[in-house]
């Protein structure tokens, strides 16, 4: 995970390379294959850092991404967790945060389906 004294210098990432660079290798691997779930979806989409944290923007934000101790993060705004309630009901969630375990396996088709809702709602000057 990130070393103690990066936390405390609150580094500020400059693109997701550097974002993922500060994690372990099993880590960075699983943020890894989010990335490119996402690329895969959204060819288009540009990789961003916002609120610290990688991110695609394709007009708007599609969605956030970002590792924590136990977890992986993934933010694909409140209309996104409501479209798939069903599918996320085993993780646990907020208003549009989705925490994937690092103890079980990240569910990449789901991810490829809510960026491609994402995408859509966009594409339709949605949120």
């Amino acid at each position: 995970m990130r070393n103690l004294r990066k936390i405390m210098e609150k580094k500020n990432y400059k693109n997701i390379d550097d974002y993922i660079a500060d994690y372990s290798p099993e880590v960075g691997e699983l943020l890894n294959q989010i990335r490119h779930c996402i690329q895969e979806v959204a060819p288009e989409a540009q990789e961003v850092i916002s609120y610290n944290m990688p991110a695609f923007k394709q007009g708007k934000i599609l969605v956030y991404f970002a590792a924590f101790k136990n977890h992986i993060g993934f933010y694909a705004l409140p209309s996104g967790n409501a479209a798939f309630s069903e599918a996320l009901s085993k993780y646990k969630v907020g208003k549009g945060s989705i925490q994937f375990p690092l103890n079980q396996a990240i569910p990449f088709d789901l991810i490829k389906e809510m960026v491609a809702f994402r995408l859509e709602e966009i594409k339709q000057g949605k949120r």
